[in-house]
């Protein structure tokens, strides 16, 4: 597939990285030299420096015979004017553009068409992290948190810790500790290296497992894994832009959350569109607000400002005086394997966000949904069996019969409203949303291929 993305910083690079071992044409436009030097040089993508909307500039990207535009940079109207000049000058067929401004979104209906604006598809960063955010606040203790088929089956990473009912003890033991819940555990991830999960395979303290259930059964299984965590109840959170906004916005309704906000017009604004939050105008590192504001009692202390730094340096003063757990937005991603674990509780990227966002709307062979996980080395996938015994190659079949990819295991099936934890003797059926766990996403191409229906084969 030849992919052209528009800017080339945190998401455009992060999702040239996750597309470009993929069998993918790569093109990345930017109007930064530094930017595209340092991409080329660590991967096989050709860059083309310039505007991103300019229709020479385009033309030169290969716009008359892409695939799709992927529009990223940090211009709402340079995404949105791109895709306009690659629609009407280039018939490109698919266009994506980042639109971050809520002027927009509030109005996507009515503006994001091909009669006015043609935008096929809006991924809106702030958006995708809130909920993201929002996930991990529901369920304690989780590392990540993926829904798959509307919500009702959910992919879950968590730690395994002492404490849990599971750790010390093999995978097989799970039916014996939960008789009436069925689940799997996708994958294991041992010092940073895949684990293949056996019935045999025992549990360690340490080791980051992923596993799939009904959504309705998540915080259970949990607690086969670590000693499980109180529900959330106290929230603070430190900046009020689009995020610490929507985030207060999704949770006050059921939570008490304070709100920190440096800037003195921003904070009233908020303080008359949010009903319950209590807003609290300053510096998220001030000890004497935190202490006036009794941090000790705060159960998770969520930092989502723009700046890296004072995140990070907020969350460690929040923890230090006594706040349970720490959530902290990082853009650069060397930071967020720097603080994970020793310095906070979960460092949230925001581009891998993004990123799995992106990635549904790119898959083939009817993928509706898609995760980007492990630093975008594996990928959990959605994908609808589509087609008839005839012309599939996966209906009809046991999984024990299909030819799935190395490292690659099919973990449940949504039919209907029913969550089905996958076993050997599994038979797929027509429209099944088949759940997927890839520990190598160098093989999502054969995944896809598979779960295409012959007659839509050229």
């Amino acid at each position: 597939m030849k992919i052209i993305i528009l800017g080339g910083g945190h998401v455009g690079g992060t999702l040239a990285e996750n597309l470009v071992n993929e069998d993918n044409d790569i093109t990345v436009i930017d109007k930064d030299p530094s930017v595209l030097s340092e991409l080329a040089s660590s991967h096989d993508i050709r860059t083309v420096e310039g505007i991103a909307s300019h229709p020479r500039v385009l033309r030169n990207a290969g716009c008359e015979d892409a695939d799709m535009i992927i529009a990223v940079t940090p211009s709402d109207e340079t995404n949105m004017l791109a895709c306009q000049i690659a629609y009407t000058l280039f018939r490109t067929p698919k266009r994506i553009a980042r639109i971050r401004s809520e002027e927009y979104i509030d109005f996507k209906d009515q503006l994001f068409h091909k009669d006015d604006m043609p935008v096929d598809h809006l991924i809106s960063p702030e958006q995708q992290v809130t909920l993201y955010i929002k996930r991990l606040v529901d369920y304690p203790g989780a590392l990540q948190v993926m829904e798959f088929a509307g919500g009702r089956a959910s992919l879950v990473a968590v730690k395994a810790y002492y404490g849990g009912r599971l750790v010390g003890h093999a995978i097989s033991s799970l039916k014996d500790h939960m008789p009436n819940i069925d689940t799997r555990v996708a994958a294991i991830f041992r010092k940073g290296q895949a684990i293949k999960p056996m019935g045999t395979t025992i549990i360690e303290a340490g080791d980051e497992v992923f596993f799939i259930s009904d959504t309705r059964h998540v915080r259970t299984v949990m607690e086969e894994m670590q000693r499980l965590e109180h529900q959330y109840r106290r929230i603070m959170i430190a900046g009020g832009g689009n995020i610490g906004a929507g985030l207060a916005r999704l949770l006050e309704a059921e939570h008490q959350v304070k709100l920190i906000e440096q800037n003195h017009d921003r904070a009233e604004k908020l303080n008359e569109s949010l009903r319950k939050t209590t807003i609290l105008q300053g510096d998220a590192s001030d000890k004497r607000l935190l202490i006036e504001e009794h941090i000790e009692d705060i159960d998770v202390f969520i930092a989502v400002t723009n700046d890296d730094e004072a995140n990070i340096m907020a969350a460690m003063l929040a923890k230090k005086l006594g706040a349970k757990k720490t959530m902290v937005l990082i853009q650069r991603q060397a930071y967020v394997d720097l603080v994970q674990d020793d310095i906070v509780d979960i460092a949230i990227s925001p581009q891998r966000a993004t990123v799995s966002a992106l990635l549904a709307l790119i898959r083939k062979g009817d993928i509706v949904n898609a995760y980007s996980l492990r630093k975008g080395a594996a990928e959990a996938i959605e994908a609808i069996a589509h087609g008839d015994e005839k012309t599939s190659k996966v209906i009809g079949k046991a999984i024990s019969e299909i030819k799935l990819p190395p490292g690659t295991t099919i973990g449940a099936i949504v039919r209907g409203n029913e969550v089905l934890i996958a076993h050997d003797d599994t038979i797929l059926h027509a429209d099944d949303h088949v759940i997927l766990f890839l520990v190598d996403k160098k093989y999502i191409r054969e995944v896809e291929r598979l779960f295409q229906p012959s007659a839509l084969f050229f």
